[in-house]
């Protein structure tokens, strides 16, 4: 749900701020006061083209910004998680645009691409105006309002579950084909990978040991030198430290038969003489053991070659190697038994394909039983709408024998049918519905199917081109009824729609300084009495409009 609308330099507006409630926003004002410009701003705001002539008179740059407060719905917090963008309870898009064509896009103030918006912008807000139909023309948005009208979820759920496991199936078994005809090849590569990674014996922390092995080799003479002088310190010259350290715990013994604030010290001296021991032994055996070989030192650098060149091979680390060796090993179980698992996997396509055709062909002829259903609801509420001669047809069209009609979806194409005359048949609703007949059509349709599976923004830019008095009053109602379900913002010259607002707002024109500037104000209840006057009569607003006003909206 839209819940605020900032726009800054665009069109003829400075500076606006526009707050929506979340169920009938309708917007009013005189022709050419600015409304459509709003509804444009939102367009680009979710992805809409943008040219640098919609900048503001002398501006360089411009801005849009809209909060949205989410509804639940798991496909649009995947796509956010998916996109990098943590989810919560609203989304902030903002569009810096420029003259110089370097616009930038922030979804919660990181920066997004203009692909992801178009991602989001089904889930969003939905426009319908003259010329700017975004969903009604798409046969795919066909499907989802049959399915949406017949309530066929749990169907499509059982769909999309055998689809899956259908998919999951026909990929494991290519690739197992794949493999069966490169098997020898594949084979003979894996067994020598195998062979020369078991031969090698690799182990955790073997570069590490090697590698501190080889600095001690190479350093025998030094170390030698270290361990003999810190042992003669410690041990063996006449005034050795643990001589003089046990001379020195004597003496300490003793002074503290006289003062036992001395014997706290005894413990750690004799803890010192201990480790003082035990460090001389440690040097004296190392020092034992080093010996220089040449032999030696020559195996370390063979060995640490050979691990520098496996690593290089199999993924720059021993965990890798080792890690290259268990997935070799497994392959190669699964070539030389290729031939079992395919058989298994065979029979296993054969019984999902079977369950995936069932429901697909229950959800067929469901969808043919709808496609009755909505025509002739669709057909009623059309004619309530200034349309009363227009045939609407839904056709459902599948075949079994196209792979490329299988989808999670089921195997049909839904496509709408229209024709808004008398003697004209019907064709595809995309290349004979005008502007204005689309916007109705599309409330009759976002009405009849209670479009409420992925509750969004729906706008509607001027729906009541060409009509008026009772039908207006059918279409307020319709978008009455649209907006328990969904958001609606309506751009509207009727007084008969305009009666039904939960929030009214009131676009107003006026030169301030020499310059055009837009303004858009939230109308109370004398304020609507004021505006549906105006709409009823013109300029020249009357006590008797004023009257009317009052009646229309008490009813």
């Amino acid at each position: 749900m839209l819940q605020l609308l900032s726009i800054s330099n665009i069109a003829l507006i400075d500076d606006l701020r526009v707050e929506f409630d979340g169920a009938l926003n309708l917007l009013t004002g005189e022709t050419g006061s600015g409304k459509s410009i709003i509804v444009d701003a939102l367009g680009v705001l979710i992805g809409g083209r943008f040219t640098s002539e919609m900048l503001k008179s002398g501006a360089e740059r411009g801005s849009i910004e809209g909060l949205f407060s989410l509804s639940p719905n798991p496909q649009l917090e995947r796509l956010l998680e998916n996109s990098g963008f943590s989810n919560g309870d609203e989304l902030i898009i903002r569009r810096e645009l420029s003259a110089t064509g370097r616009n930038k896009i922030f979804i919660n103030n990181q920066l997004a691409t203009q692909a992801l918006l178009r991602d989001l912008r089904p889930f969003l807000v939905d426009i319908h105006g003259q010329g700017d139909q975004q969903t009604l023309f798409d046969t795919h948005t066909h499907l989802e309002l049959l399915d949406s009208f017949a309530g066929h979820a749990a169907l499509r759920a059982e769909v999309a579950e055998a689809y899956e496991s259908l998919s999951r199936v026909q990929r494991e078994l290519a690739a197992l084909r794949q493999d069966a005809a490169e098997k020898f090849q594949l084979a003979d590569t894996l067994q020598f990978q195998i062979a020369e990674l078991e031969r090698a014996q690799l182990s955790l922390g073997e570069t590490e040991r090697l590698e501190e092995e080889r600095r001690r080799l190479s350093n025998v003479e030094k170390l030698t030198t270290l361990c003999q002088a810190s042992y003669s310190r410690i041990y063996e010259d006449d005034d050795a430290a643990l001589a003089r350290l046990r001379q020195t715990l004597k003496d300490v013994d003793e002074l503290s038969e006289y003062d036992s604030g001395f014997r706290e010290y005894v413990e750690g001296l004799e803890s010192a003489r201990a480790v003082l021991e035990d460090l001389s032994f440690a040097l004296r055996d190392f020092a034992d053991k080093l010996e220089f070989s040449p032999a030696r030192l020559a195996d370390i650098e063979d060995r640490l070659a050979e691990l520098s060149r496996l690593k290089r091979k199999y993924g720059g680390s021993i965990e890798s190697c080792l890690e290259h060796l268990a997935q070799a090993q497994d392959r190669l179980r699964q070539i030389e038994t290729s031939d079992q698992r395919e058989q298994e996997l065979s029979a296993e396509l054969r019984t999902v394909e079977k369950i995936y055709f069932e429901r697909a062909r229950k959800l067929h002829k469901e969808r043919v039983r709808a496609a009755k259903a909505l025509e002739k609801a669709v057909e009623e509420g059309i004619a309530e709408v200034a349309m009363e001669n227009a045939r609407f047809e839904v056709q459902v069209n599948t075949d079994e024998t196209d792979g490329a009609r299988i989808g999670p979806t089921g195997l049909d194409q839904v496509e709408f049918q229209f024709s808004a005359n008398v003697g004209e048949q019907v064709k595809p609703l995309a290349r004979v519905a005008s502007g204005g007949e689309a916007s109705r059509l599309m409330l009759v349709l976002k009405t009849v199917s209670n479009a409420s599976e992925f509750p969004r923004t729906i706008v509607f830019d001027e729906i009541d081109t060409g009509i008026g008095g009772r039908v207006s009053e059918a279409v307020g109602i319709k978008l009455k009824r649209l907006s328990q379900t969904n958001q609606v913002l309506c751009v509207t010259h009727q007084p008969q729609i305009a009666r039904f607002a939960d929030n009214h707002l009131v676009v107003q024109k006026q030169a301030l300084a020499g310059r055009t500037q837009v303004s858009v104000n939230k109308l109370d209840r004398t304020g609507r009495v004021e505006e549906i006057a105006r709409m009823l009569t013109g300029a020249e607003i009357t006590d008797s409009a004023r009257r009317h006003a009052r009646e229309l909206l008490k009813h």
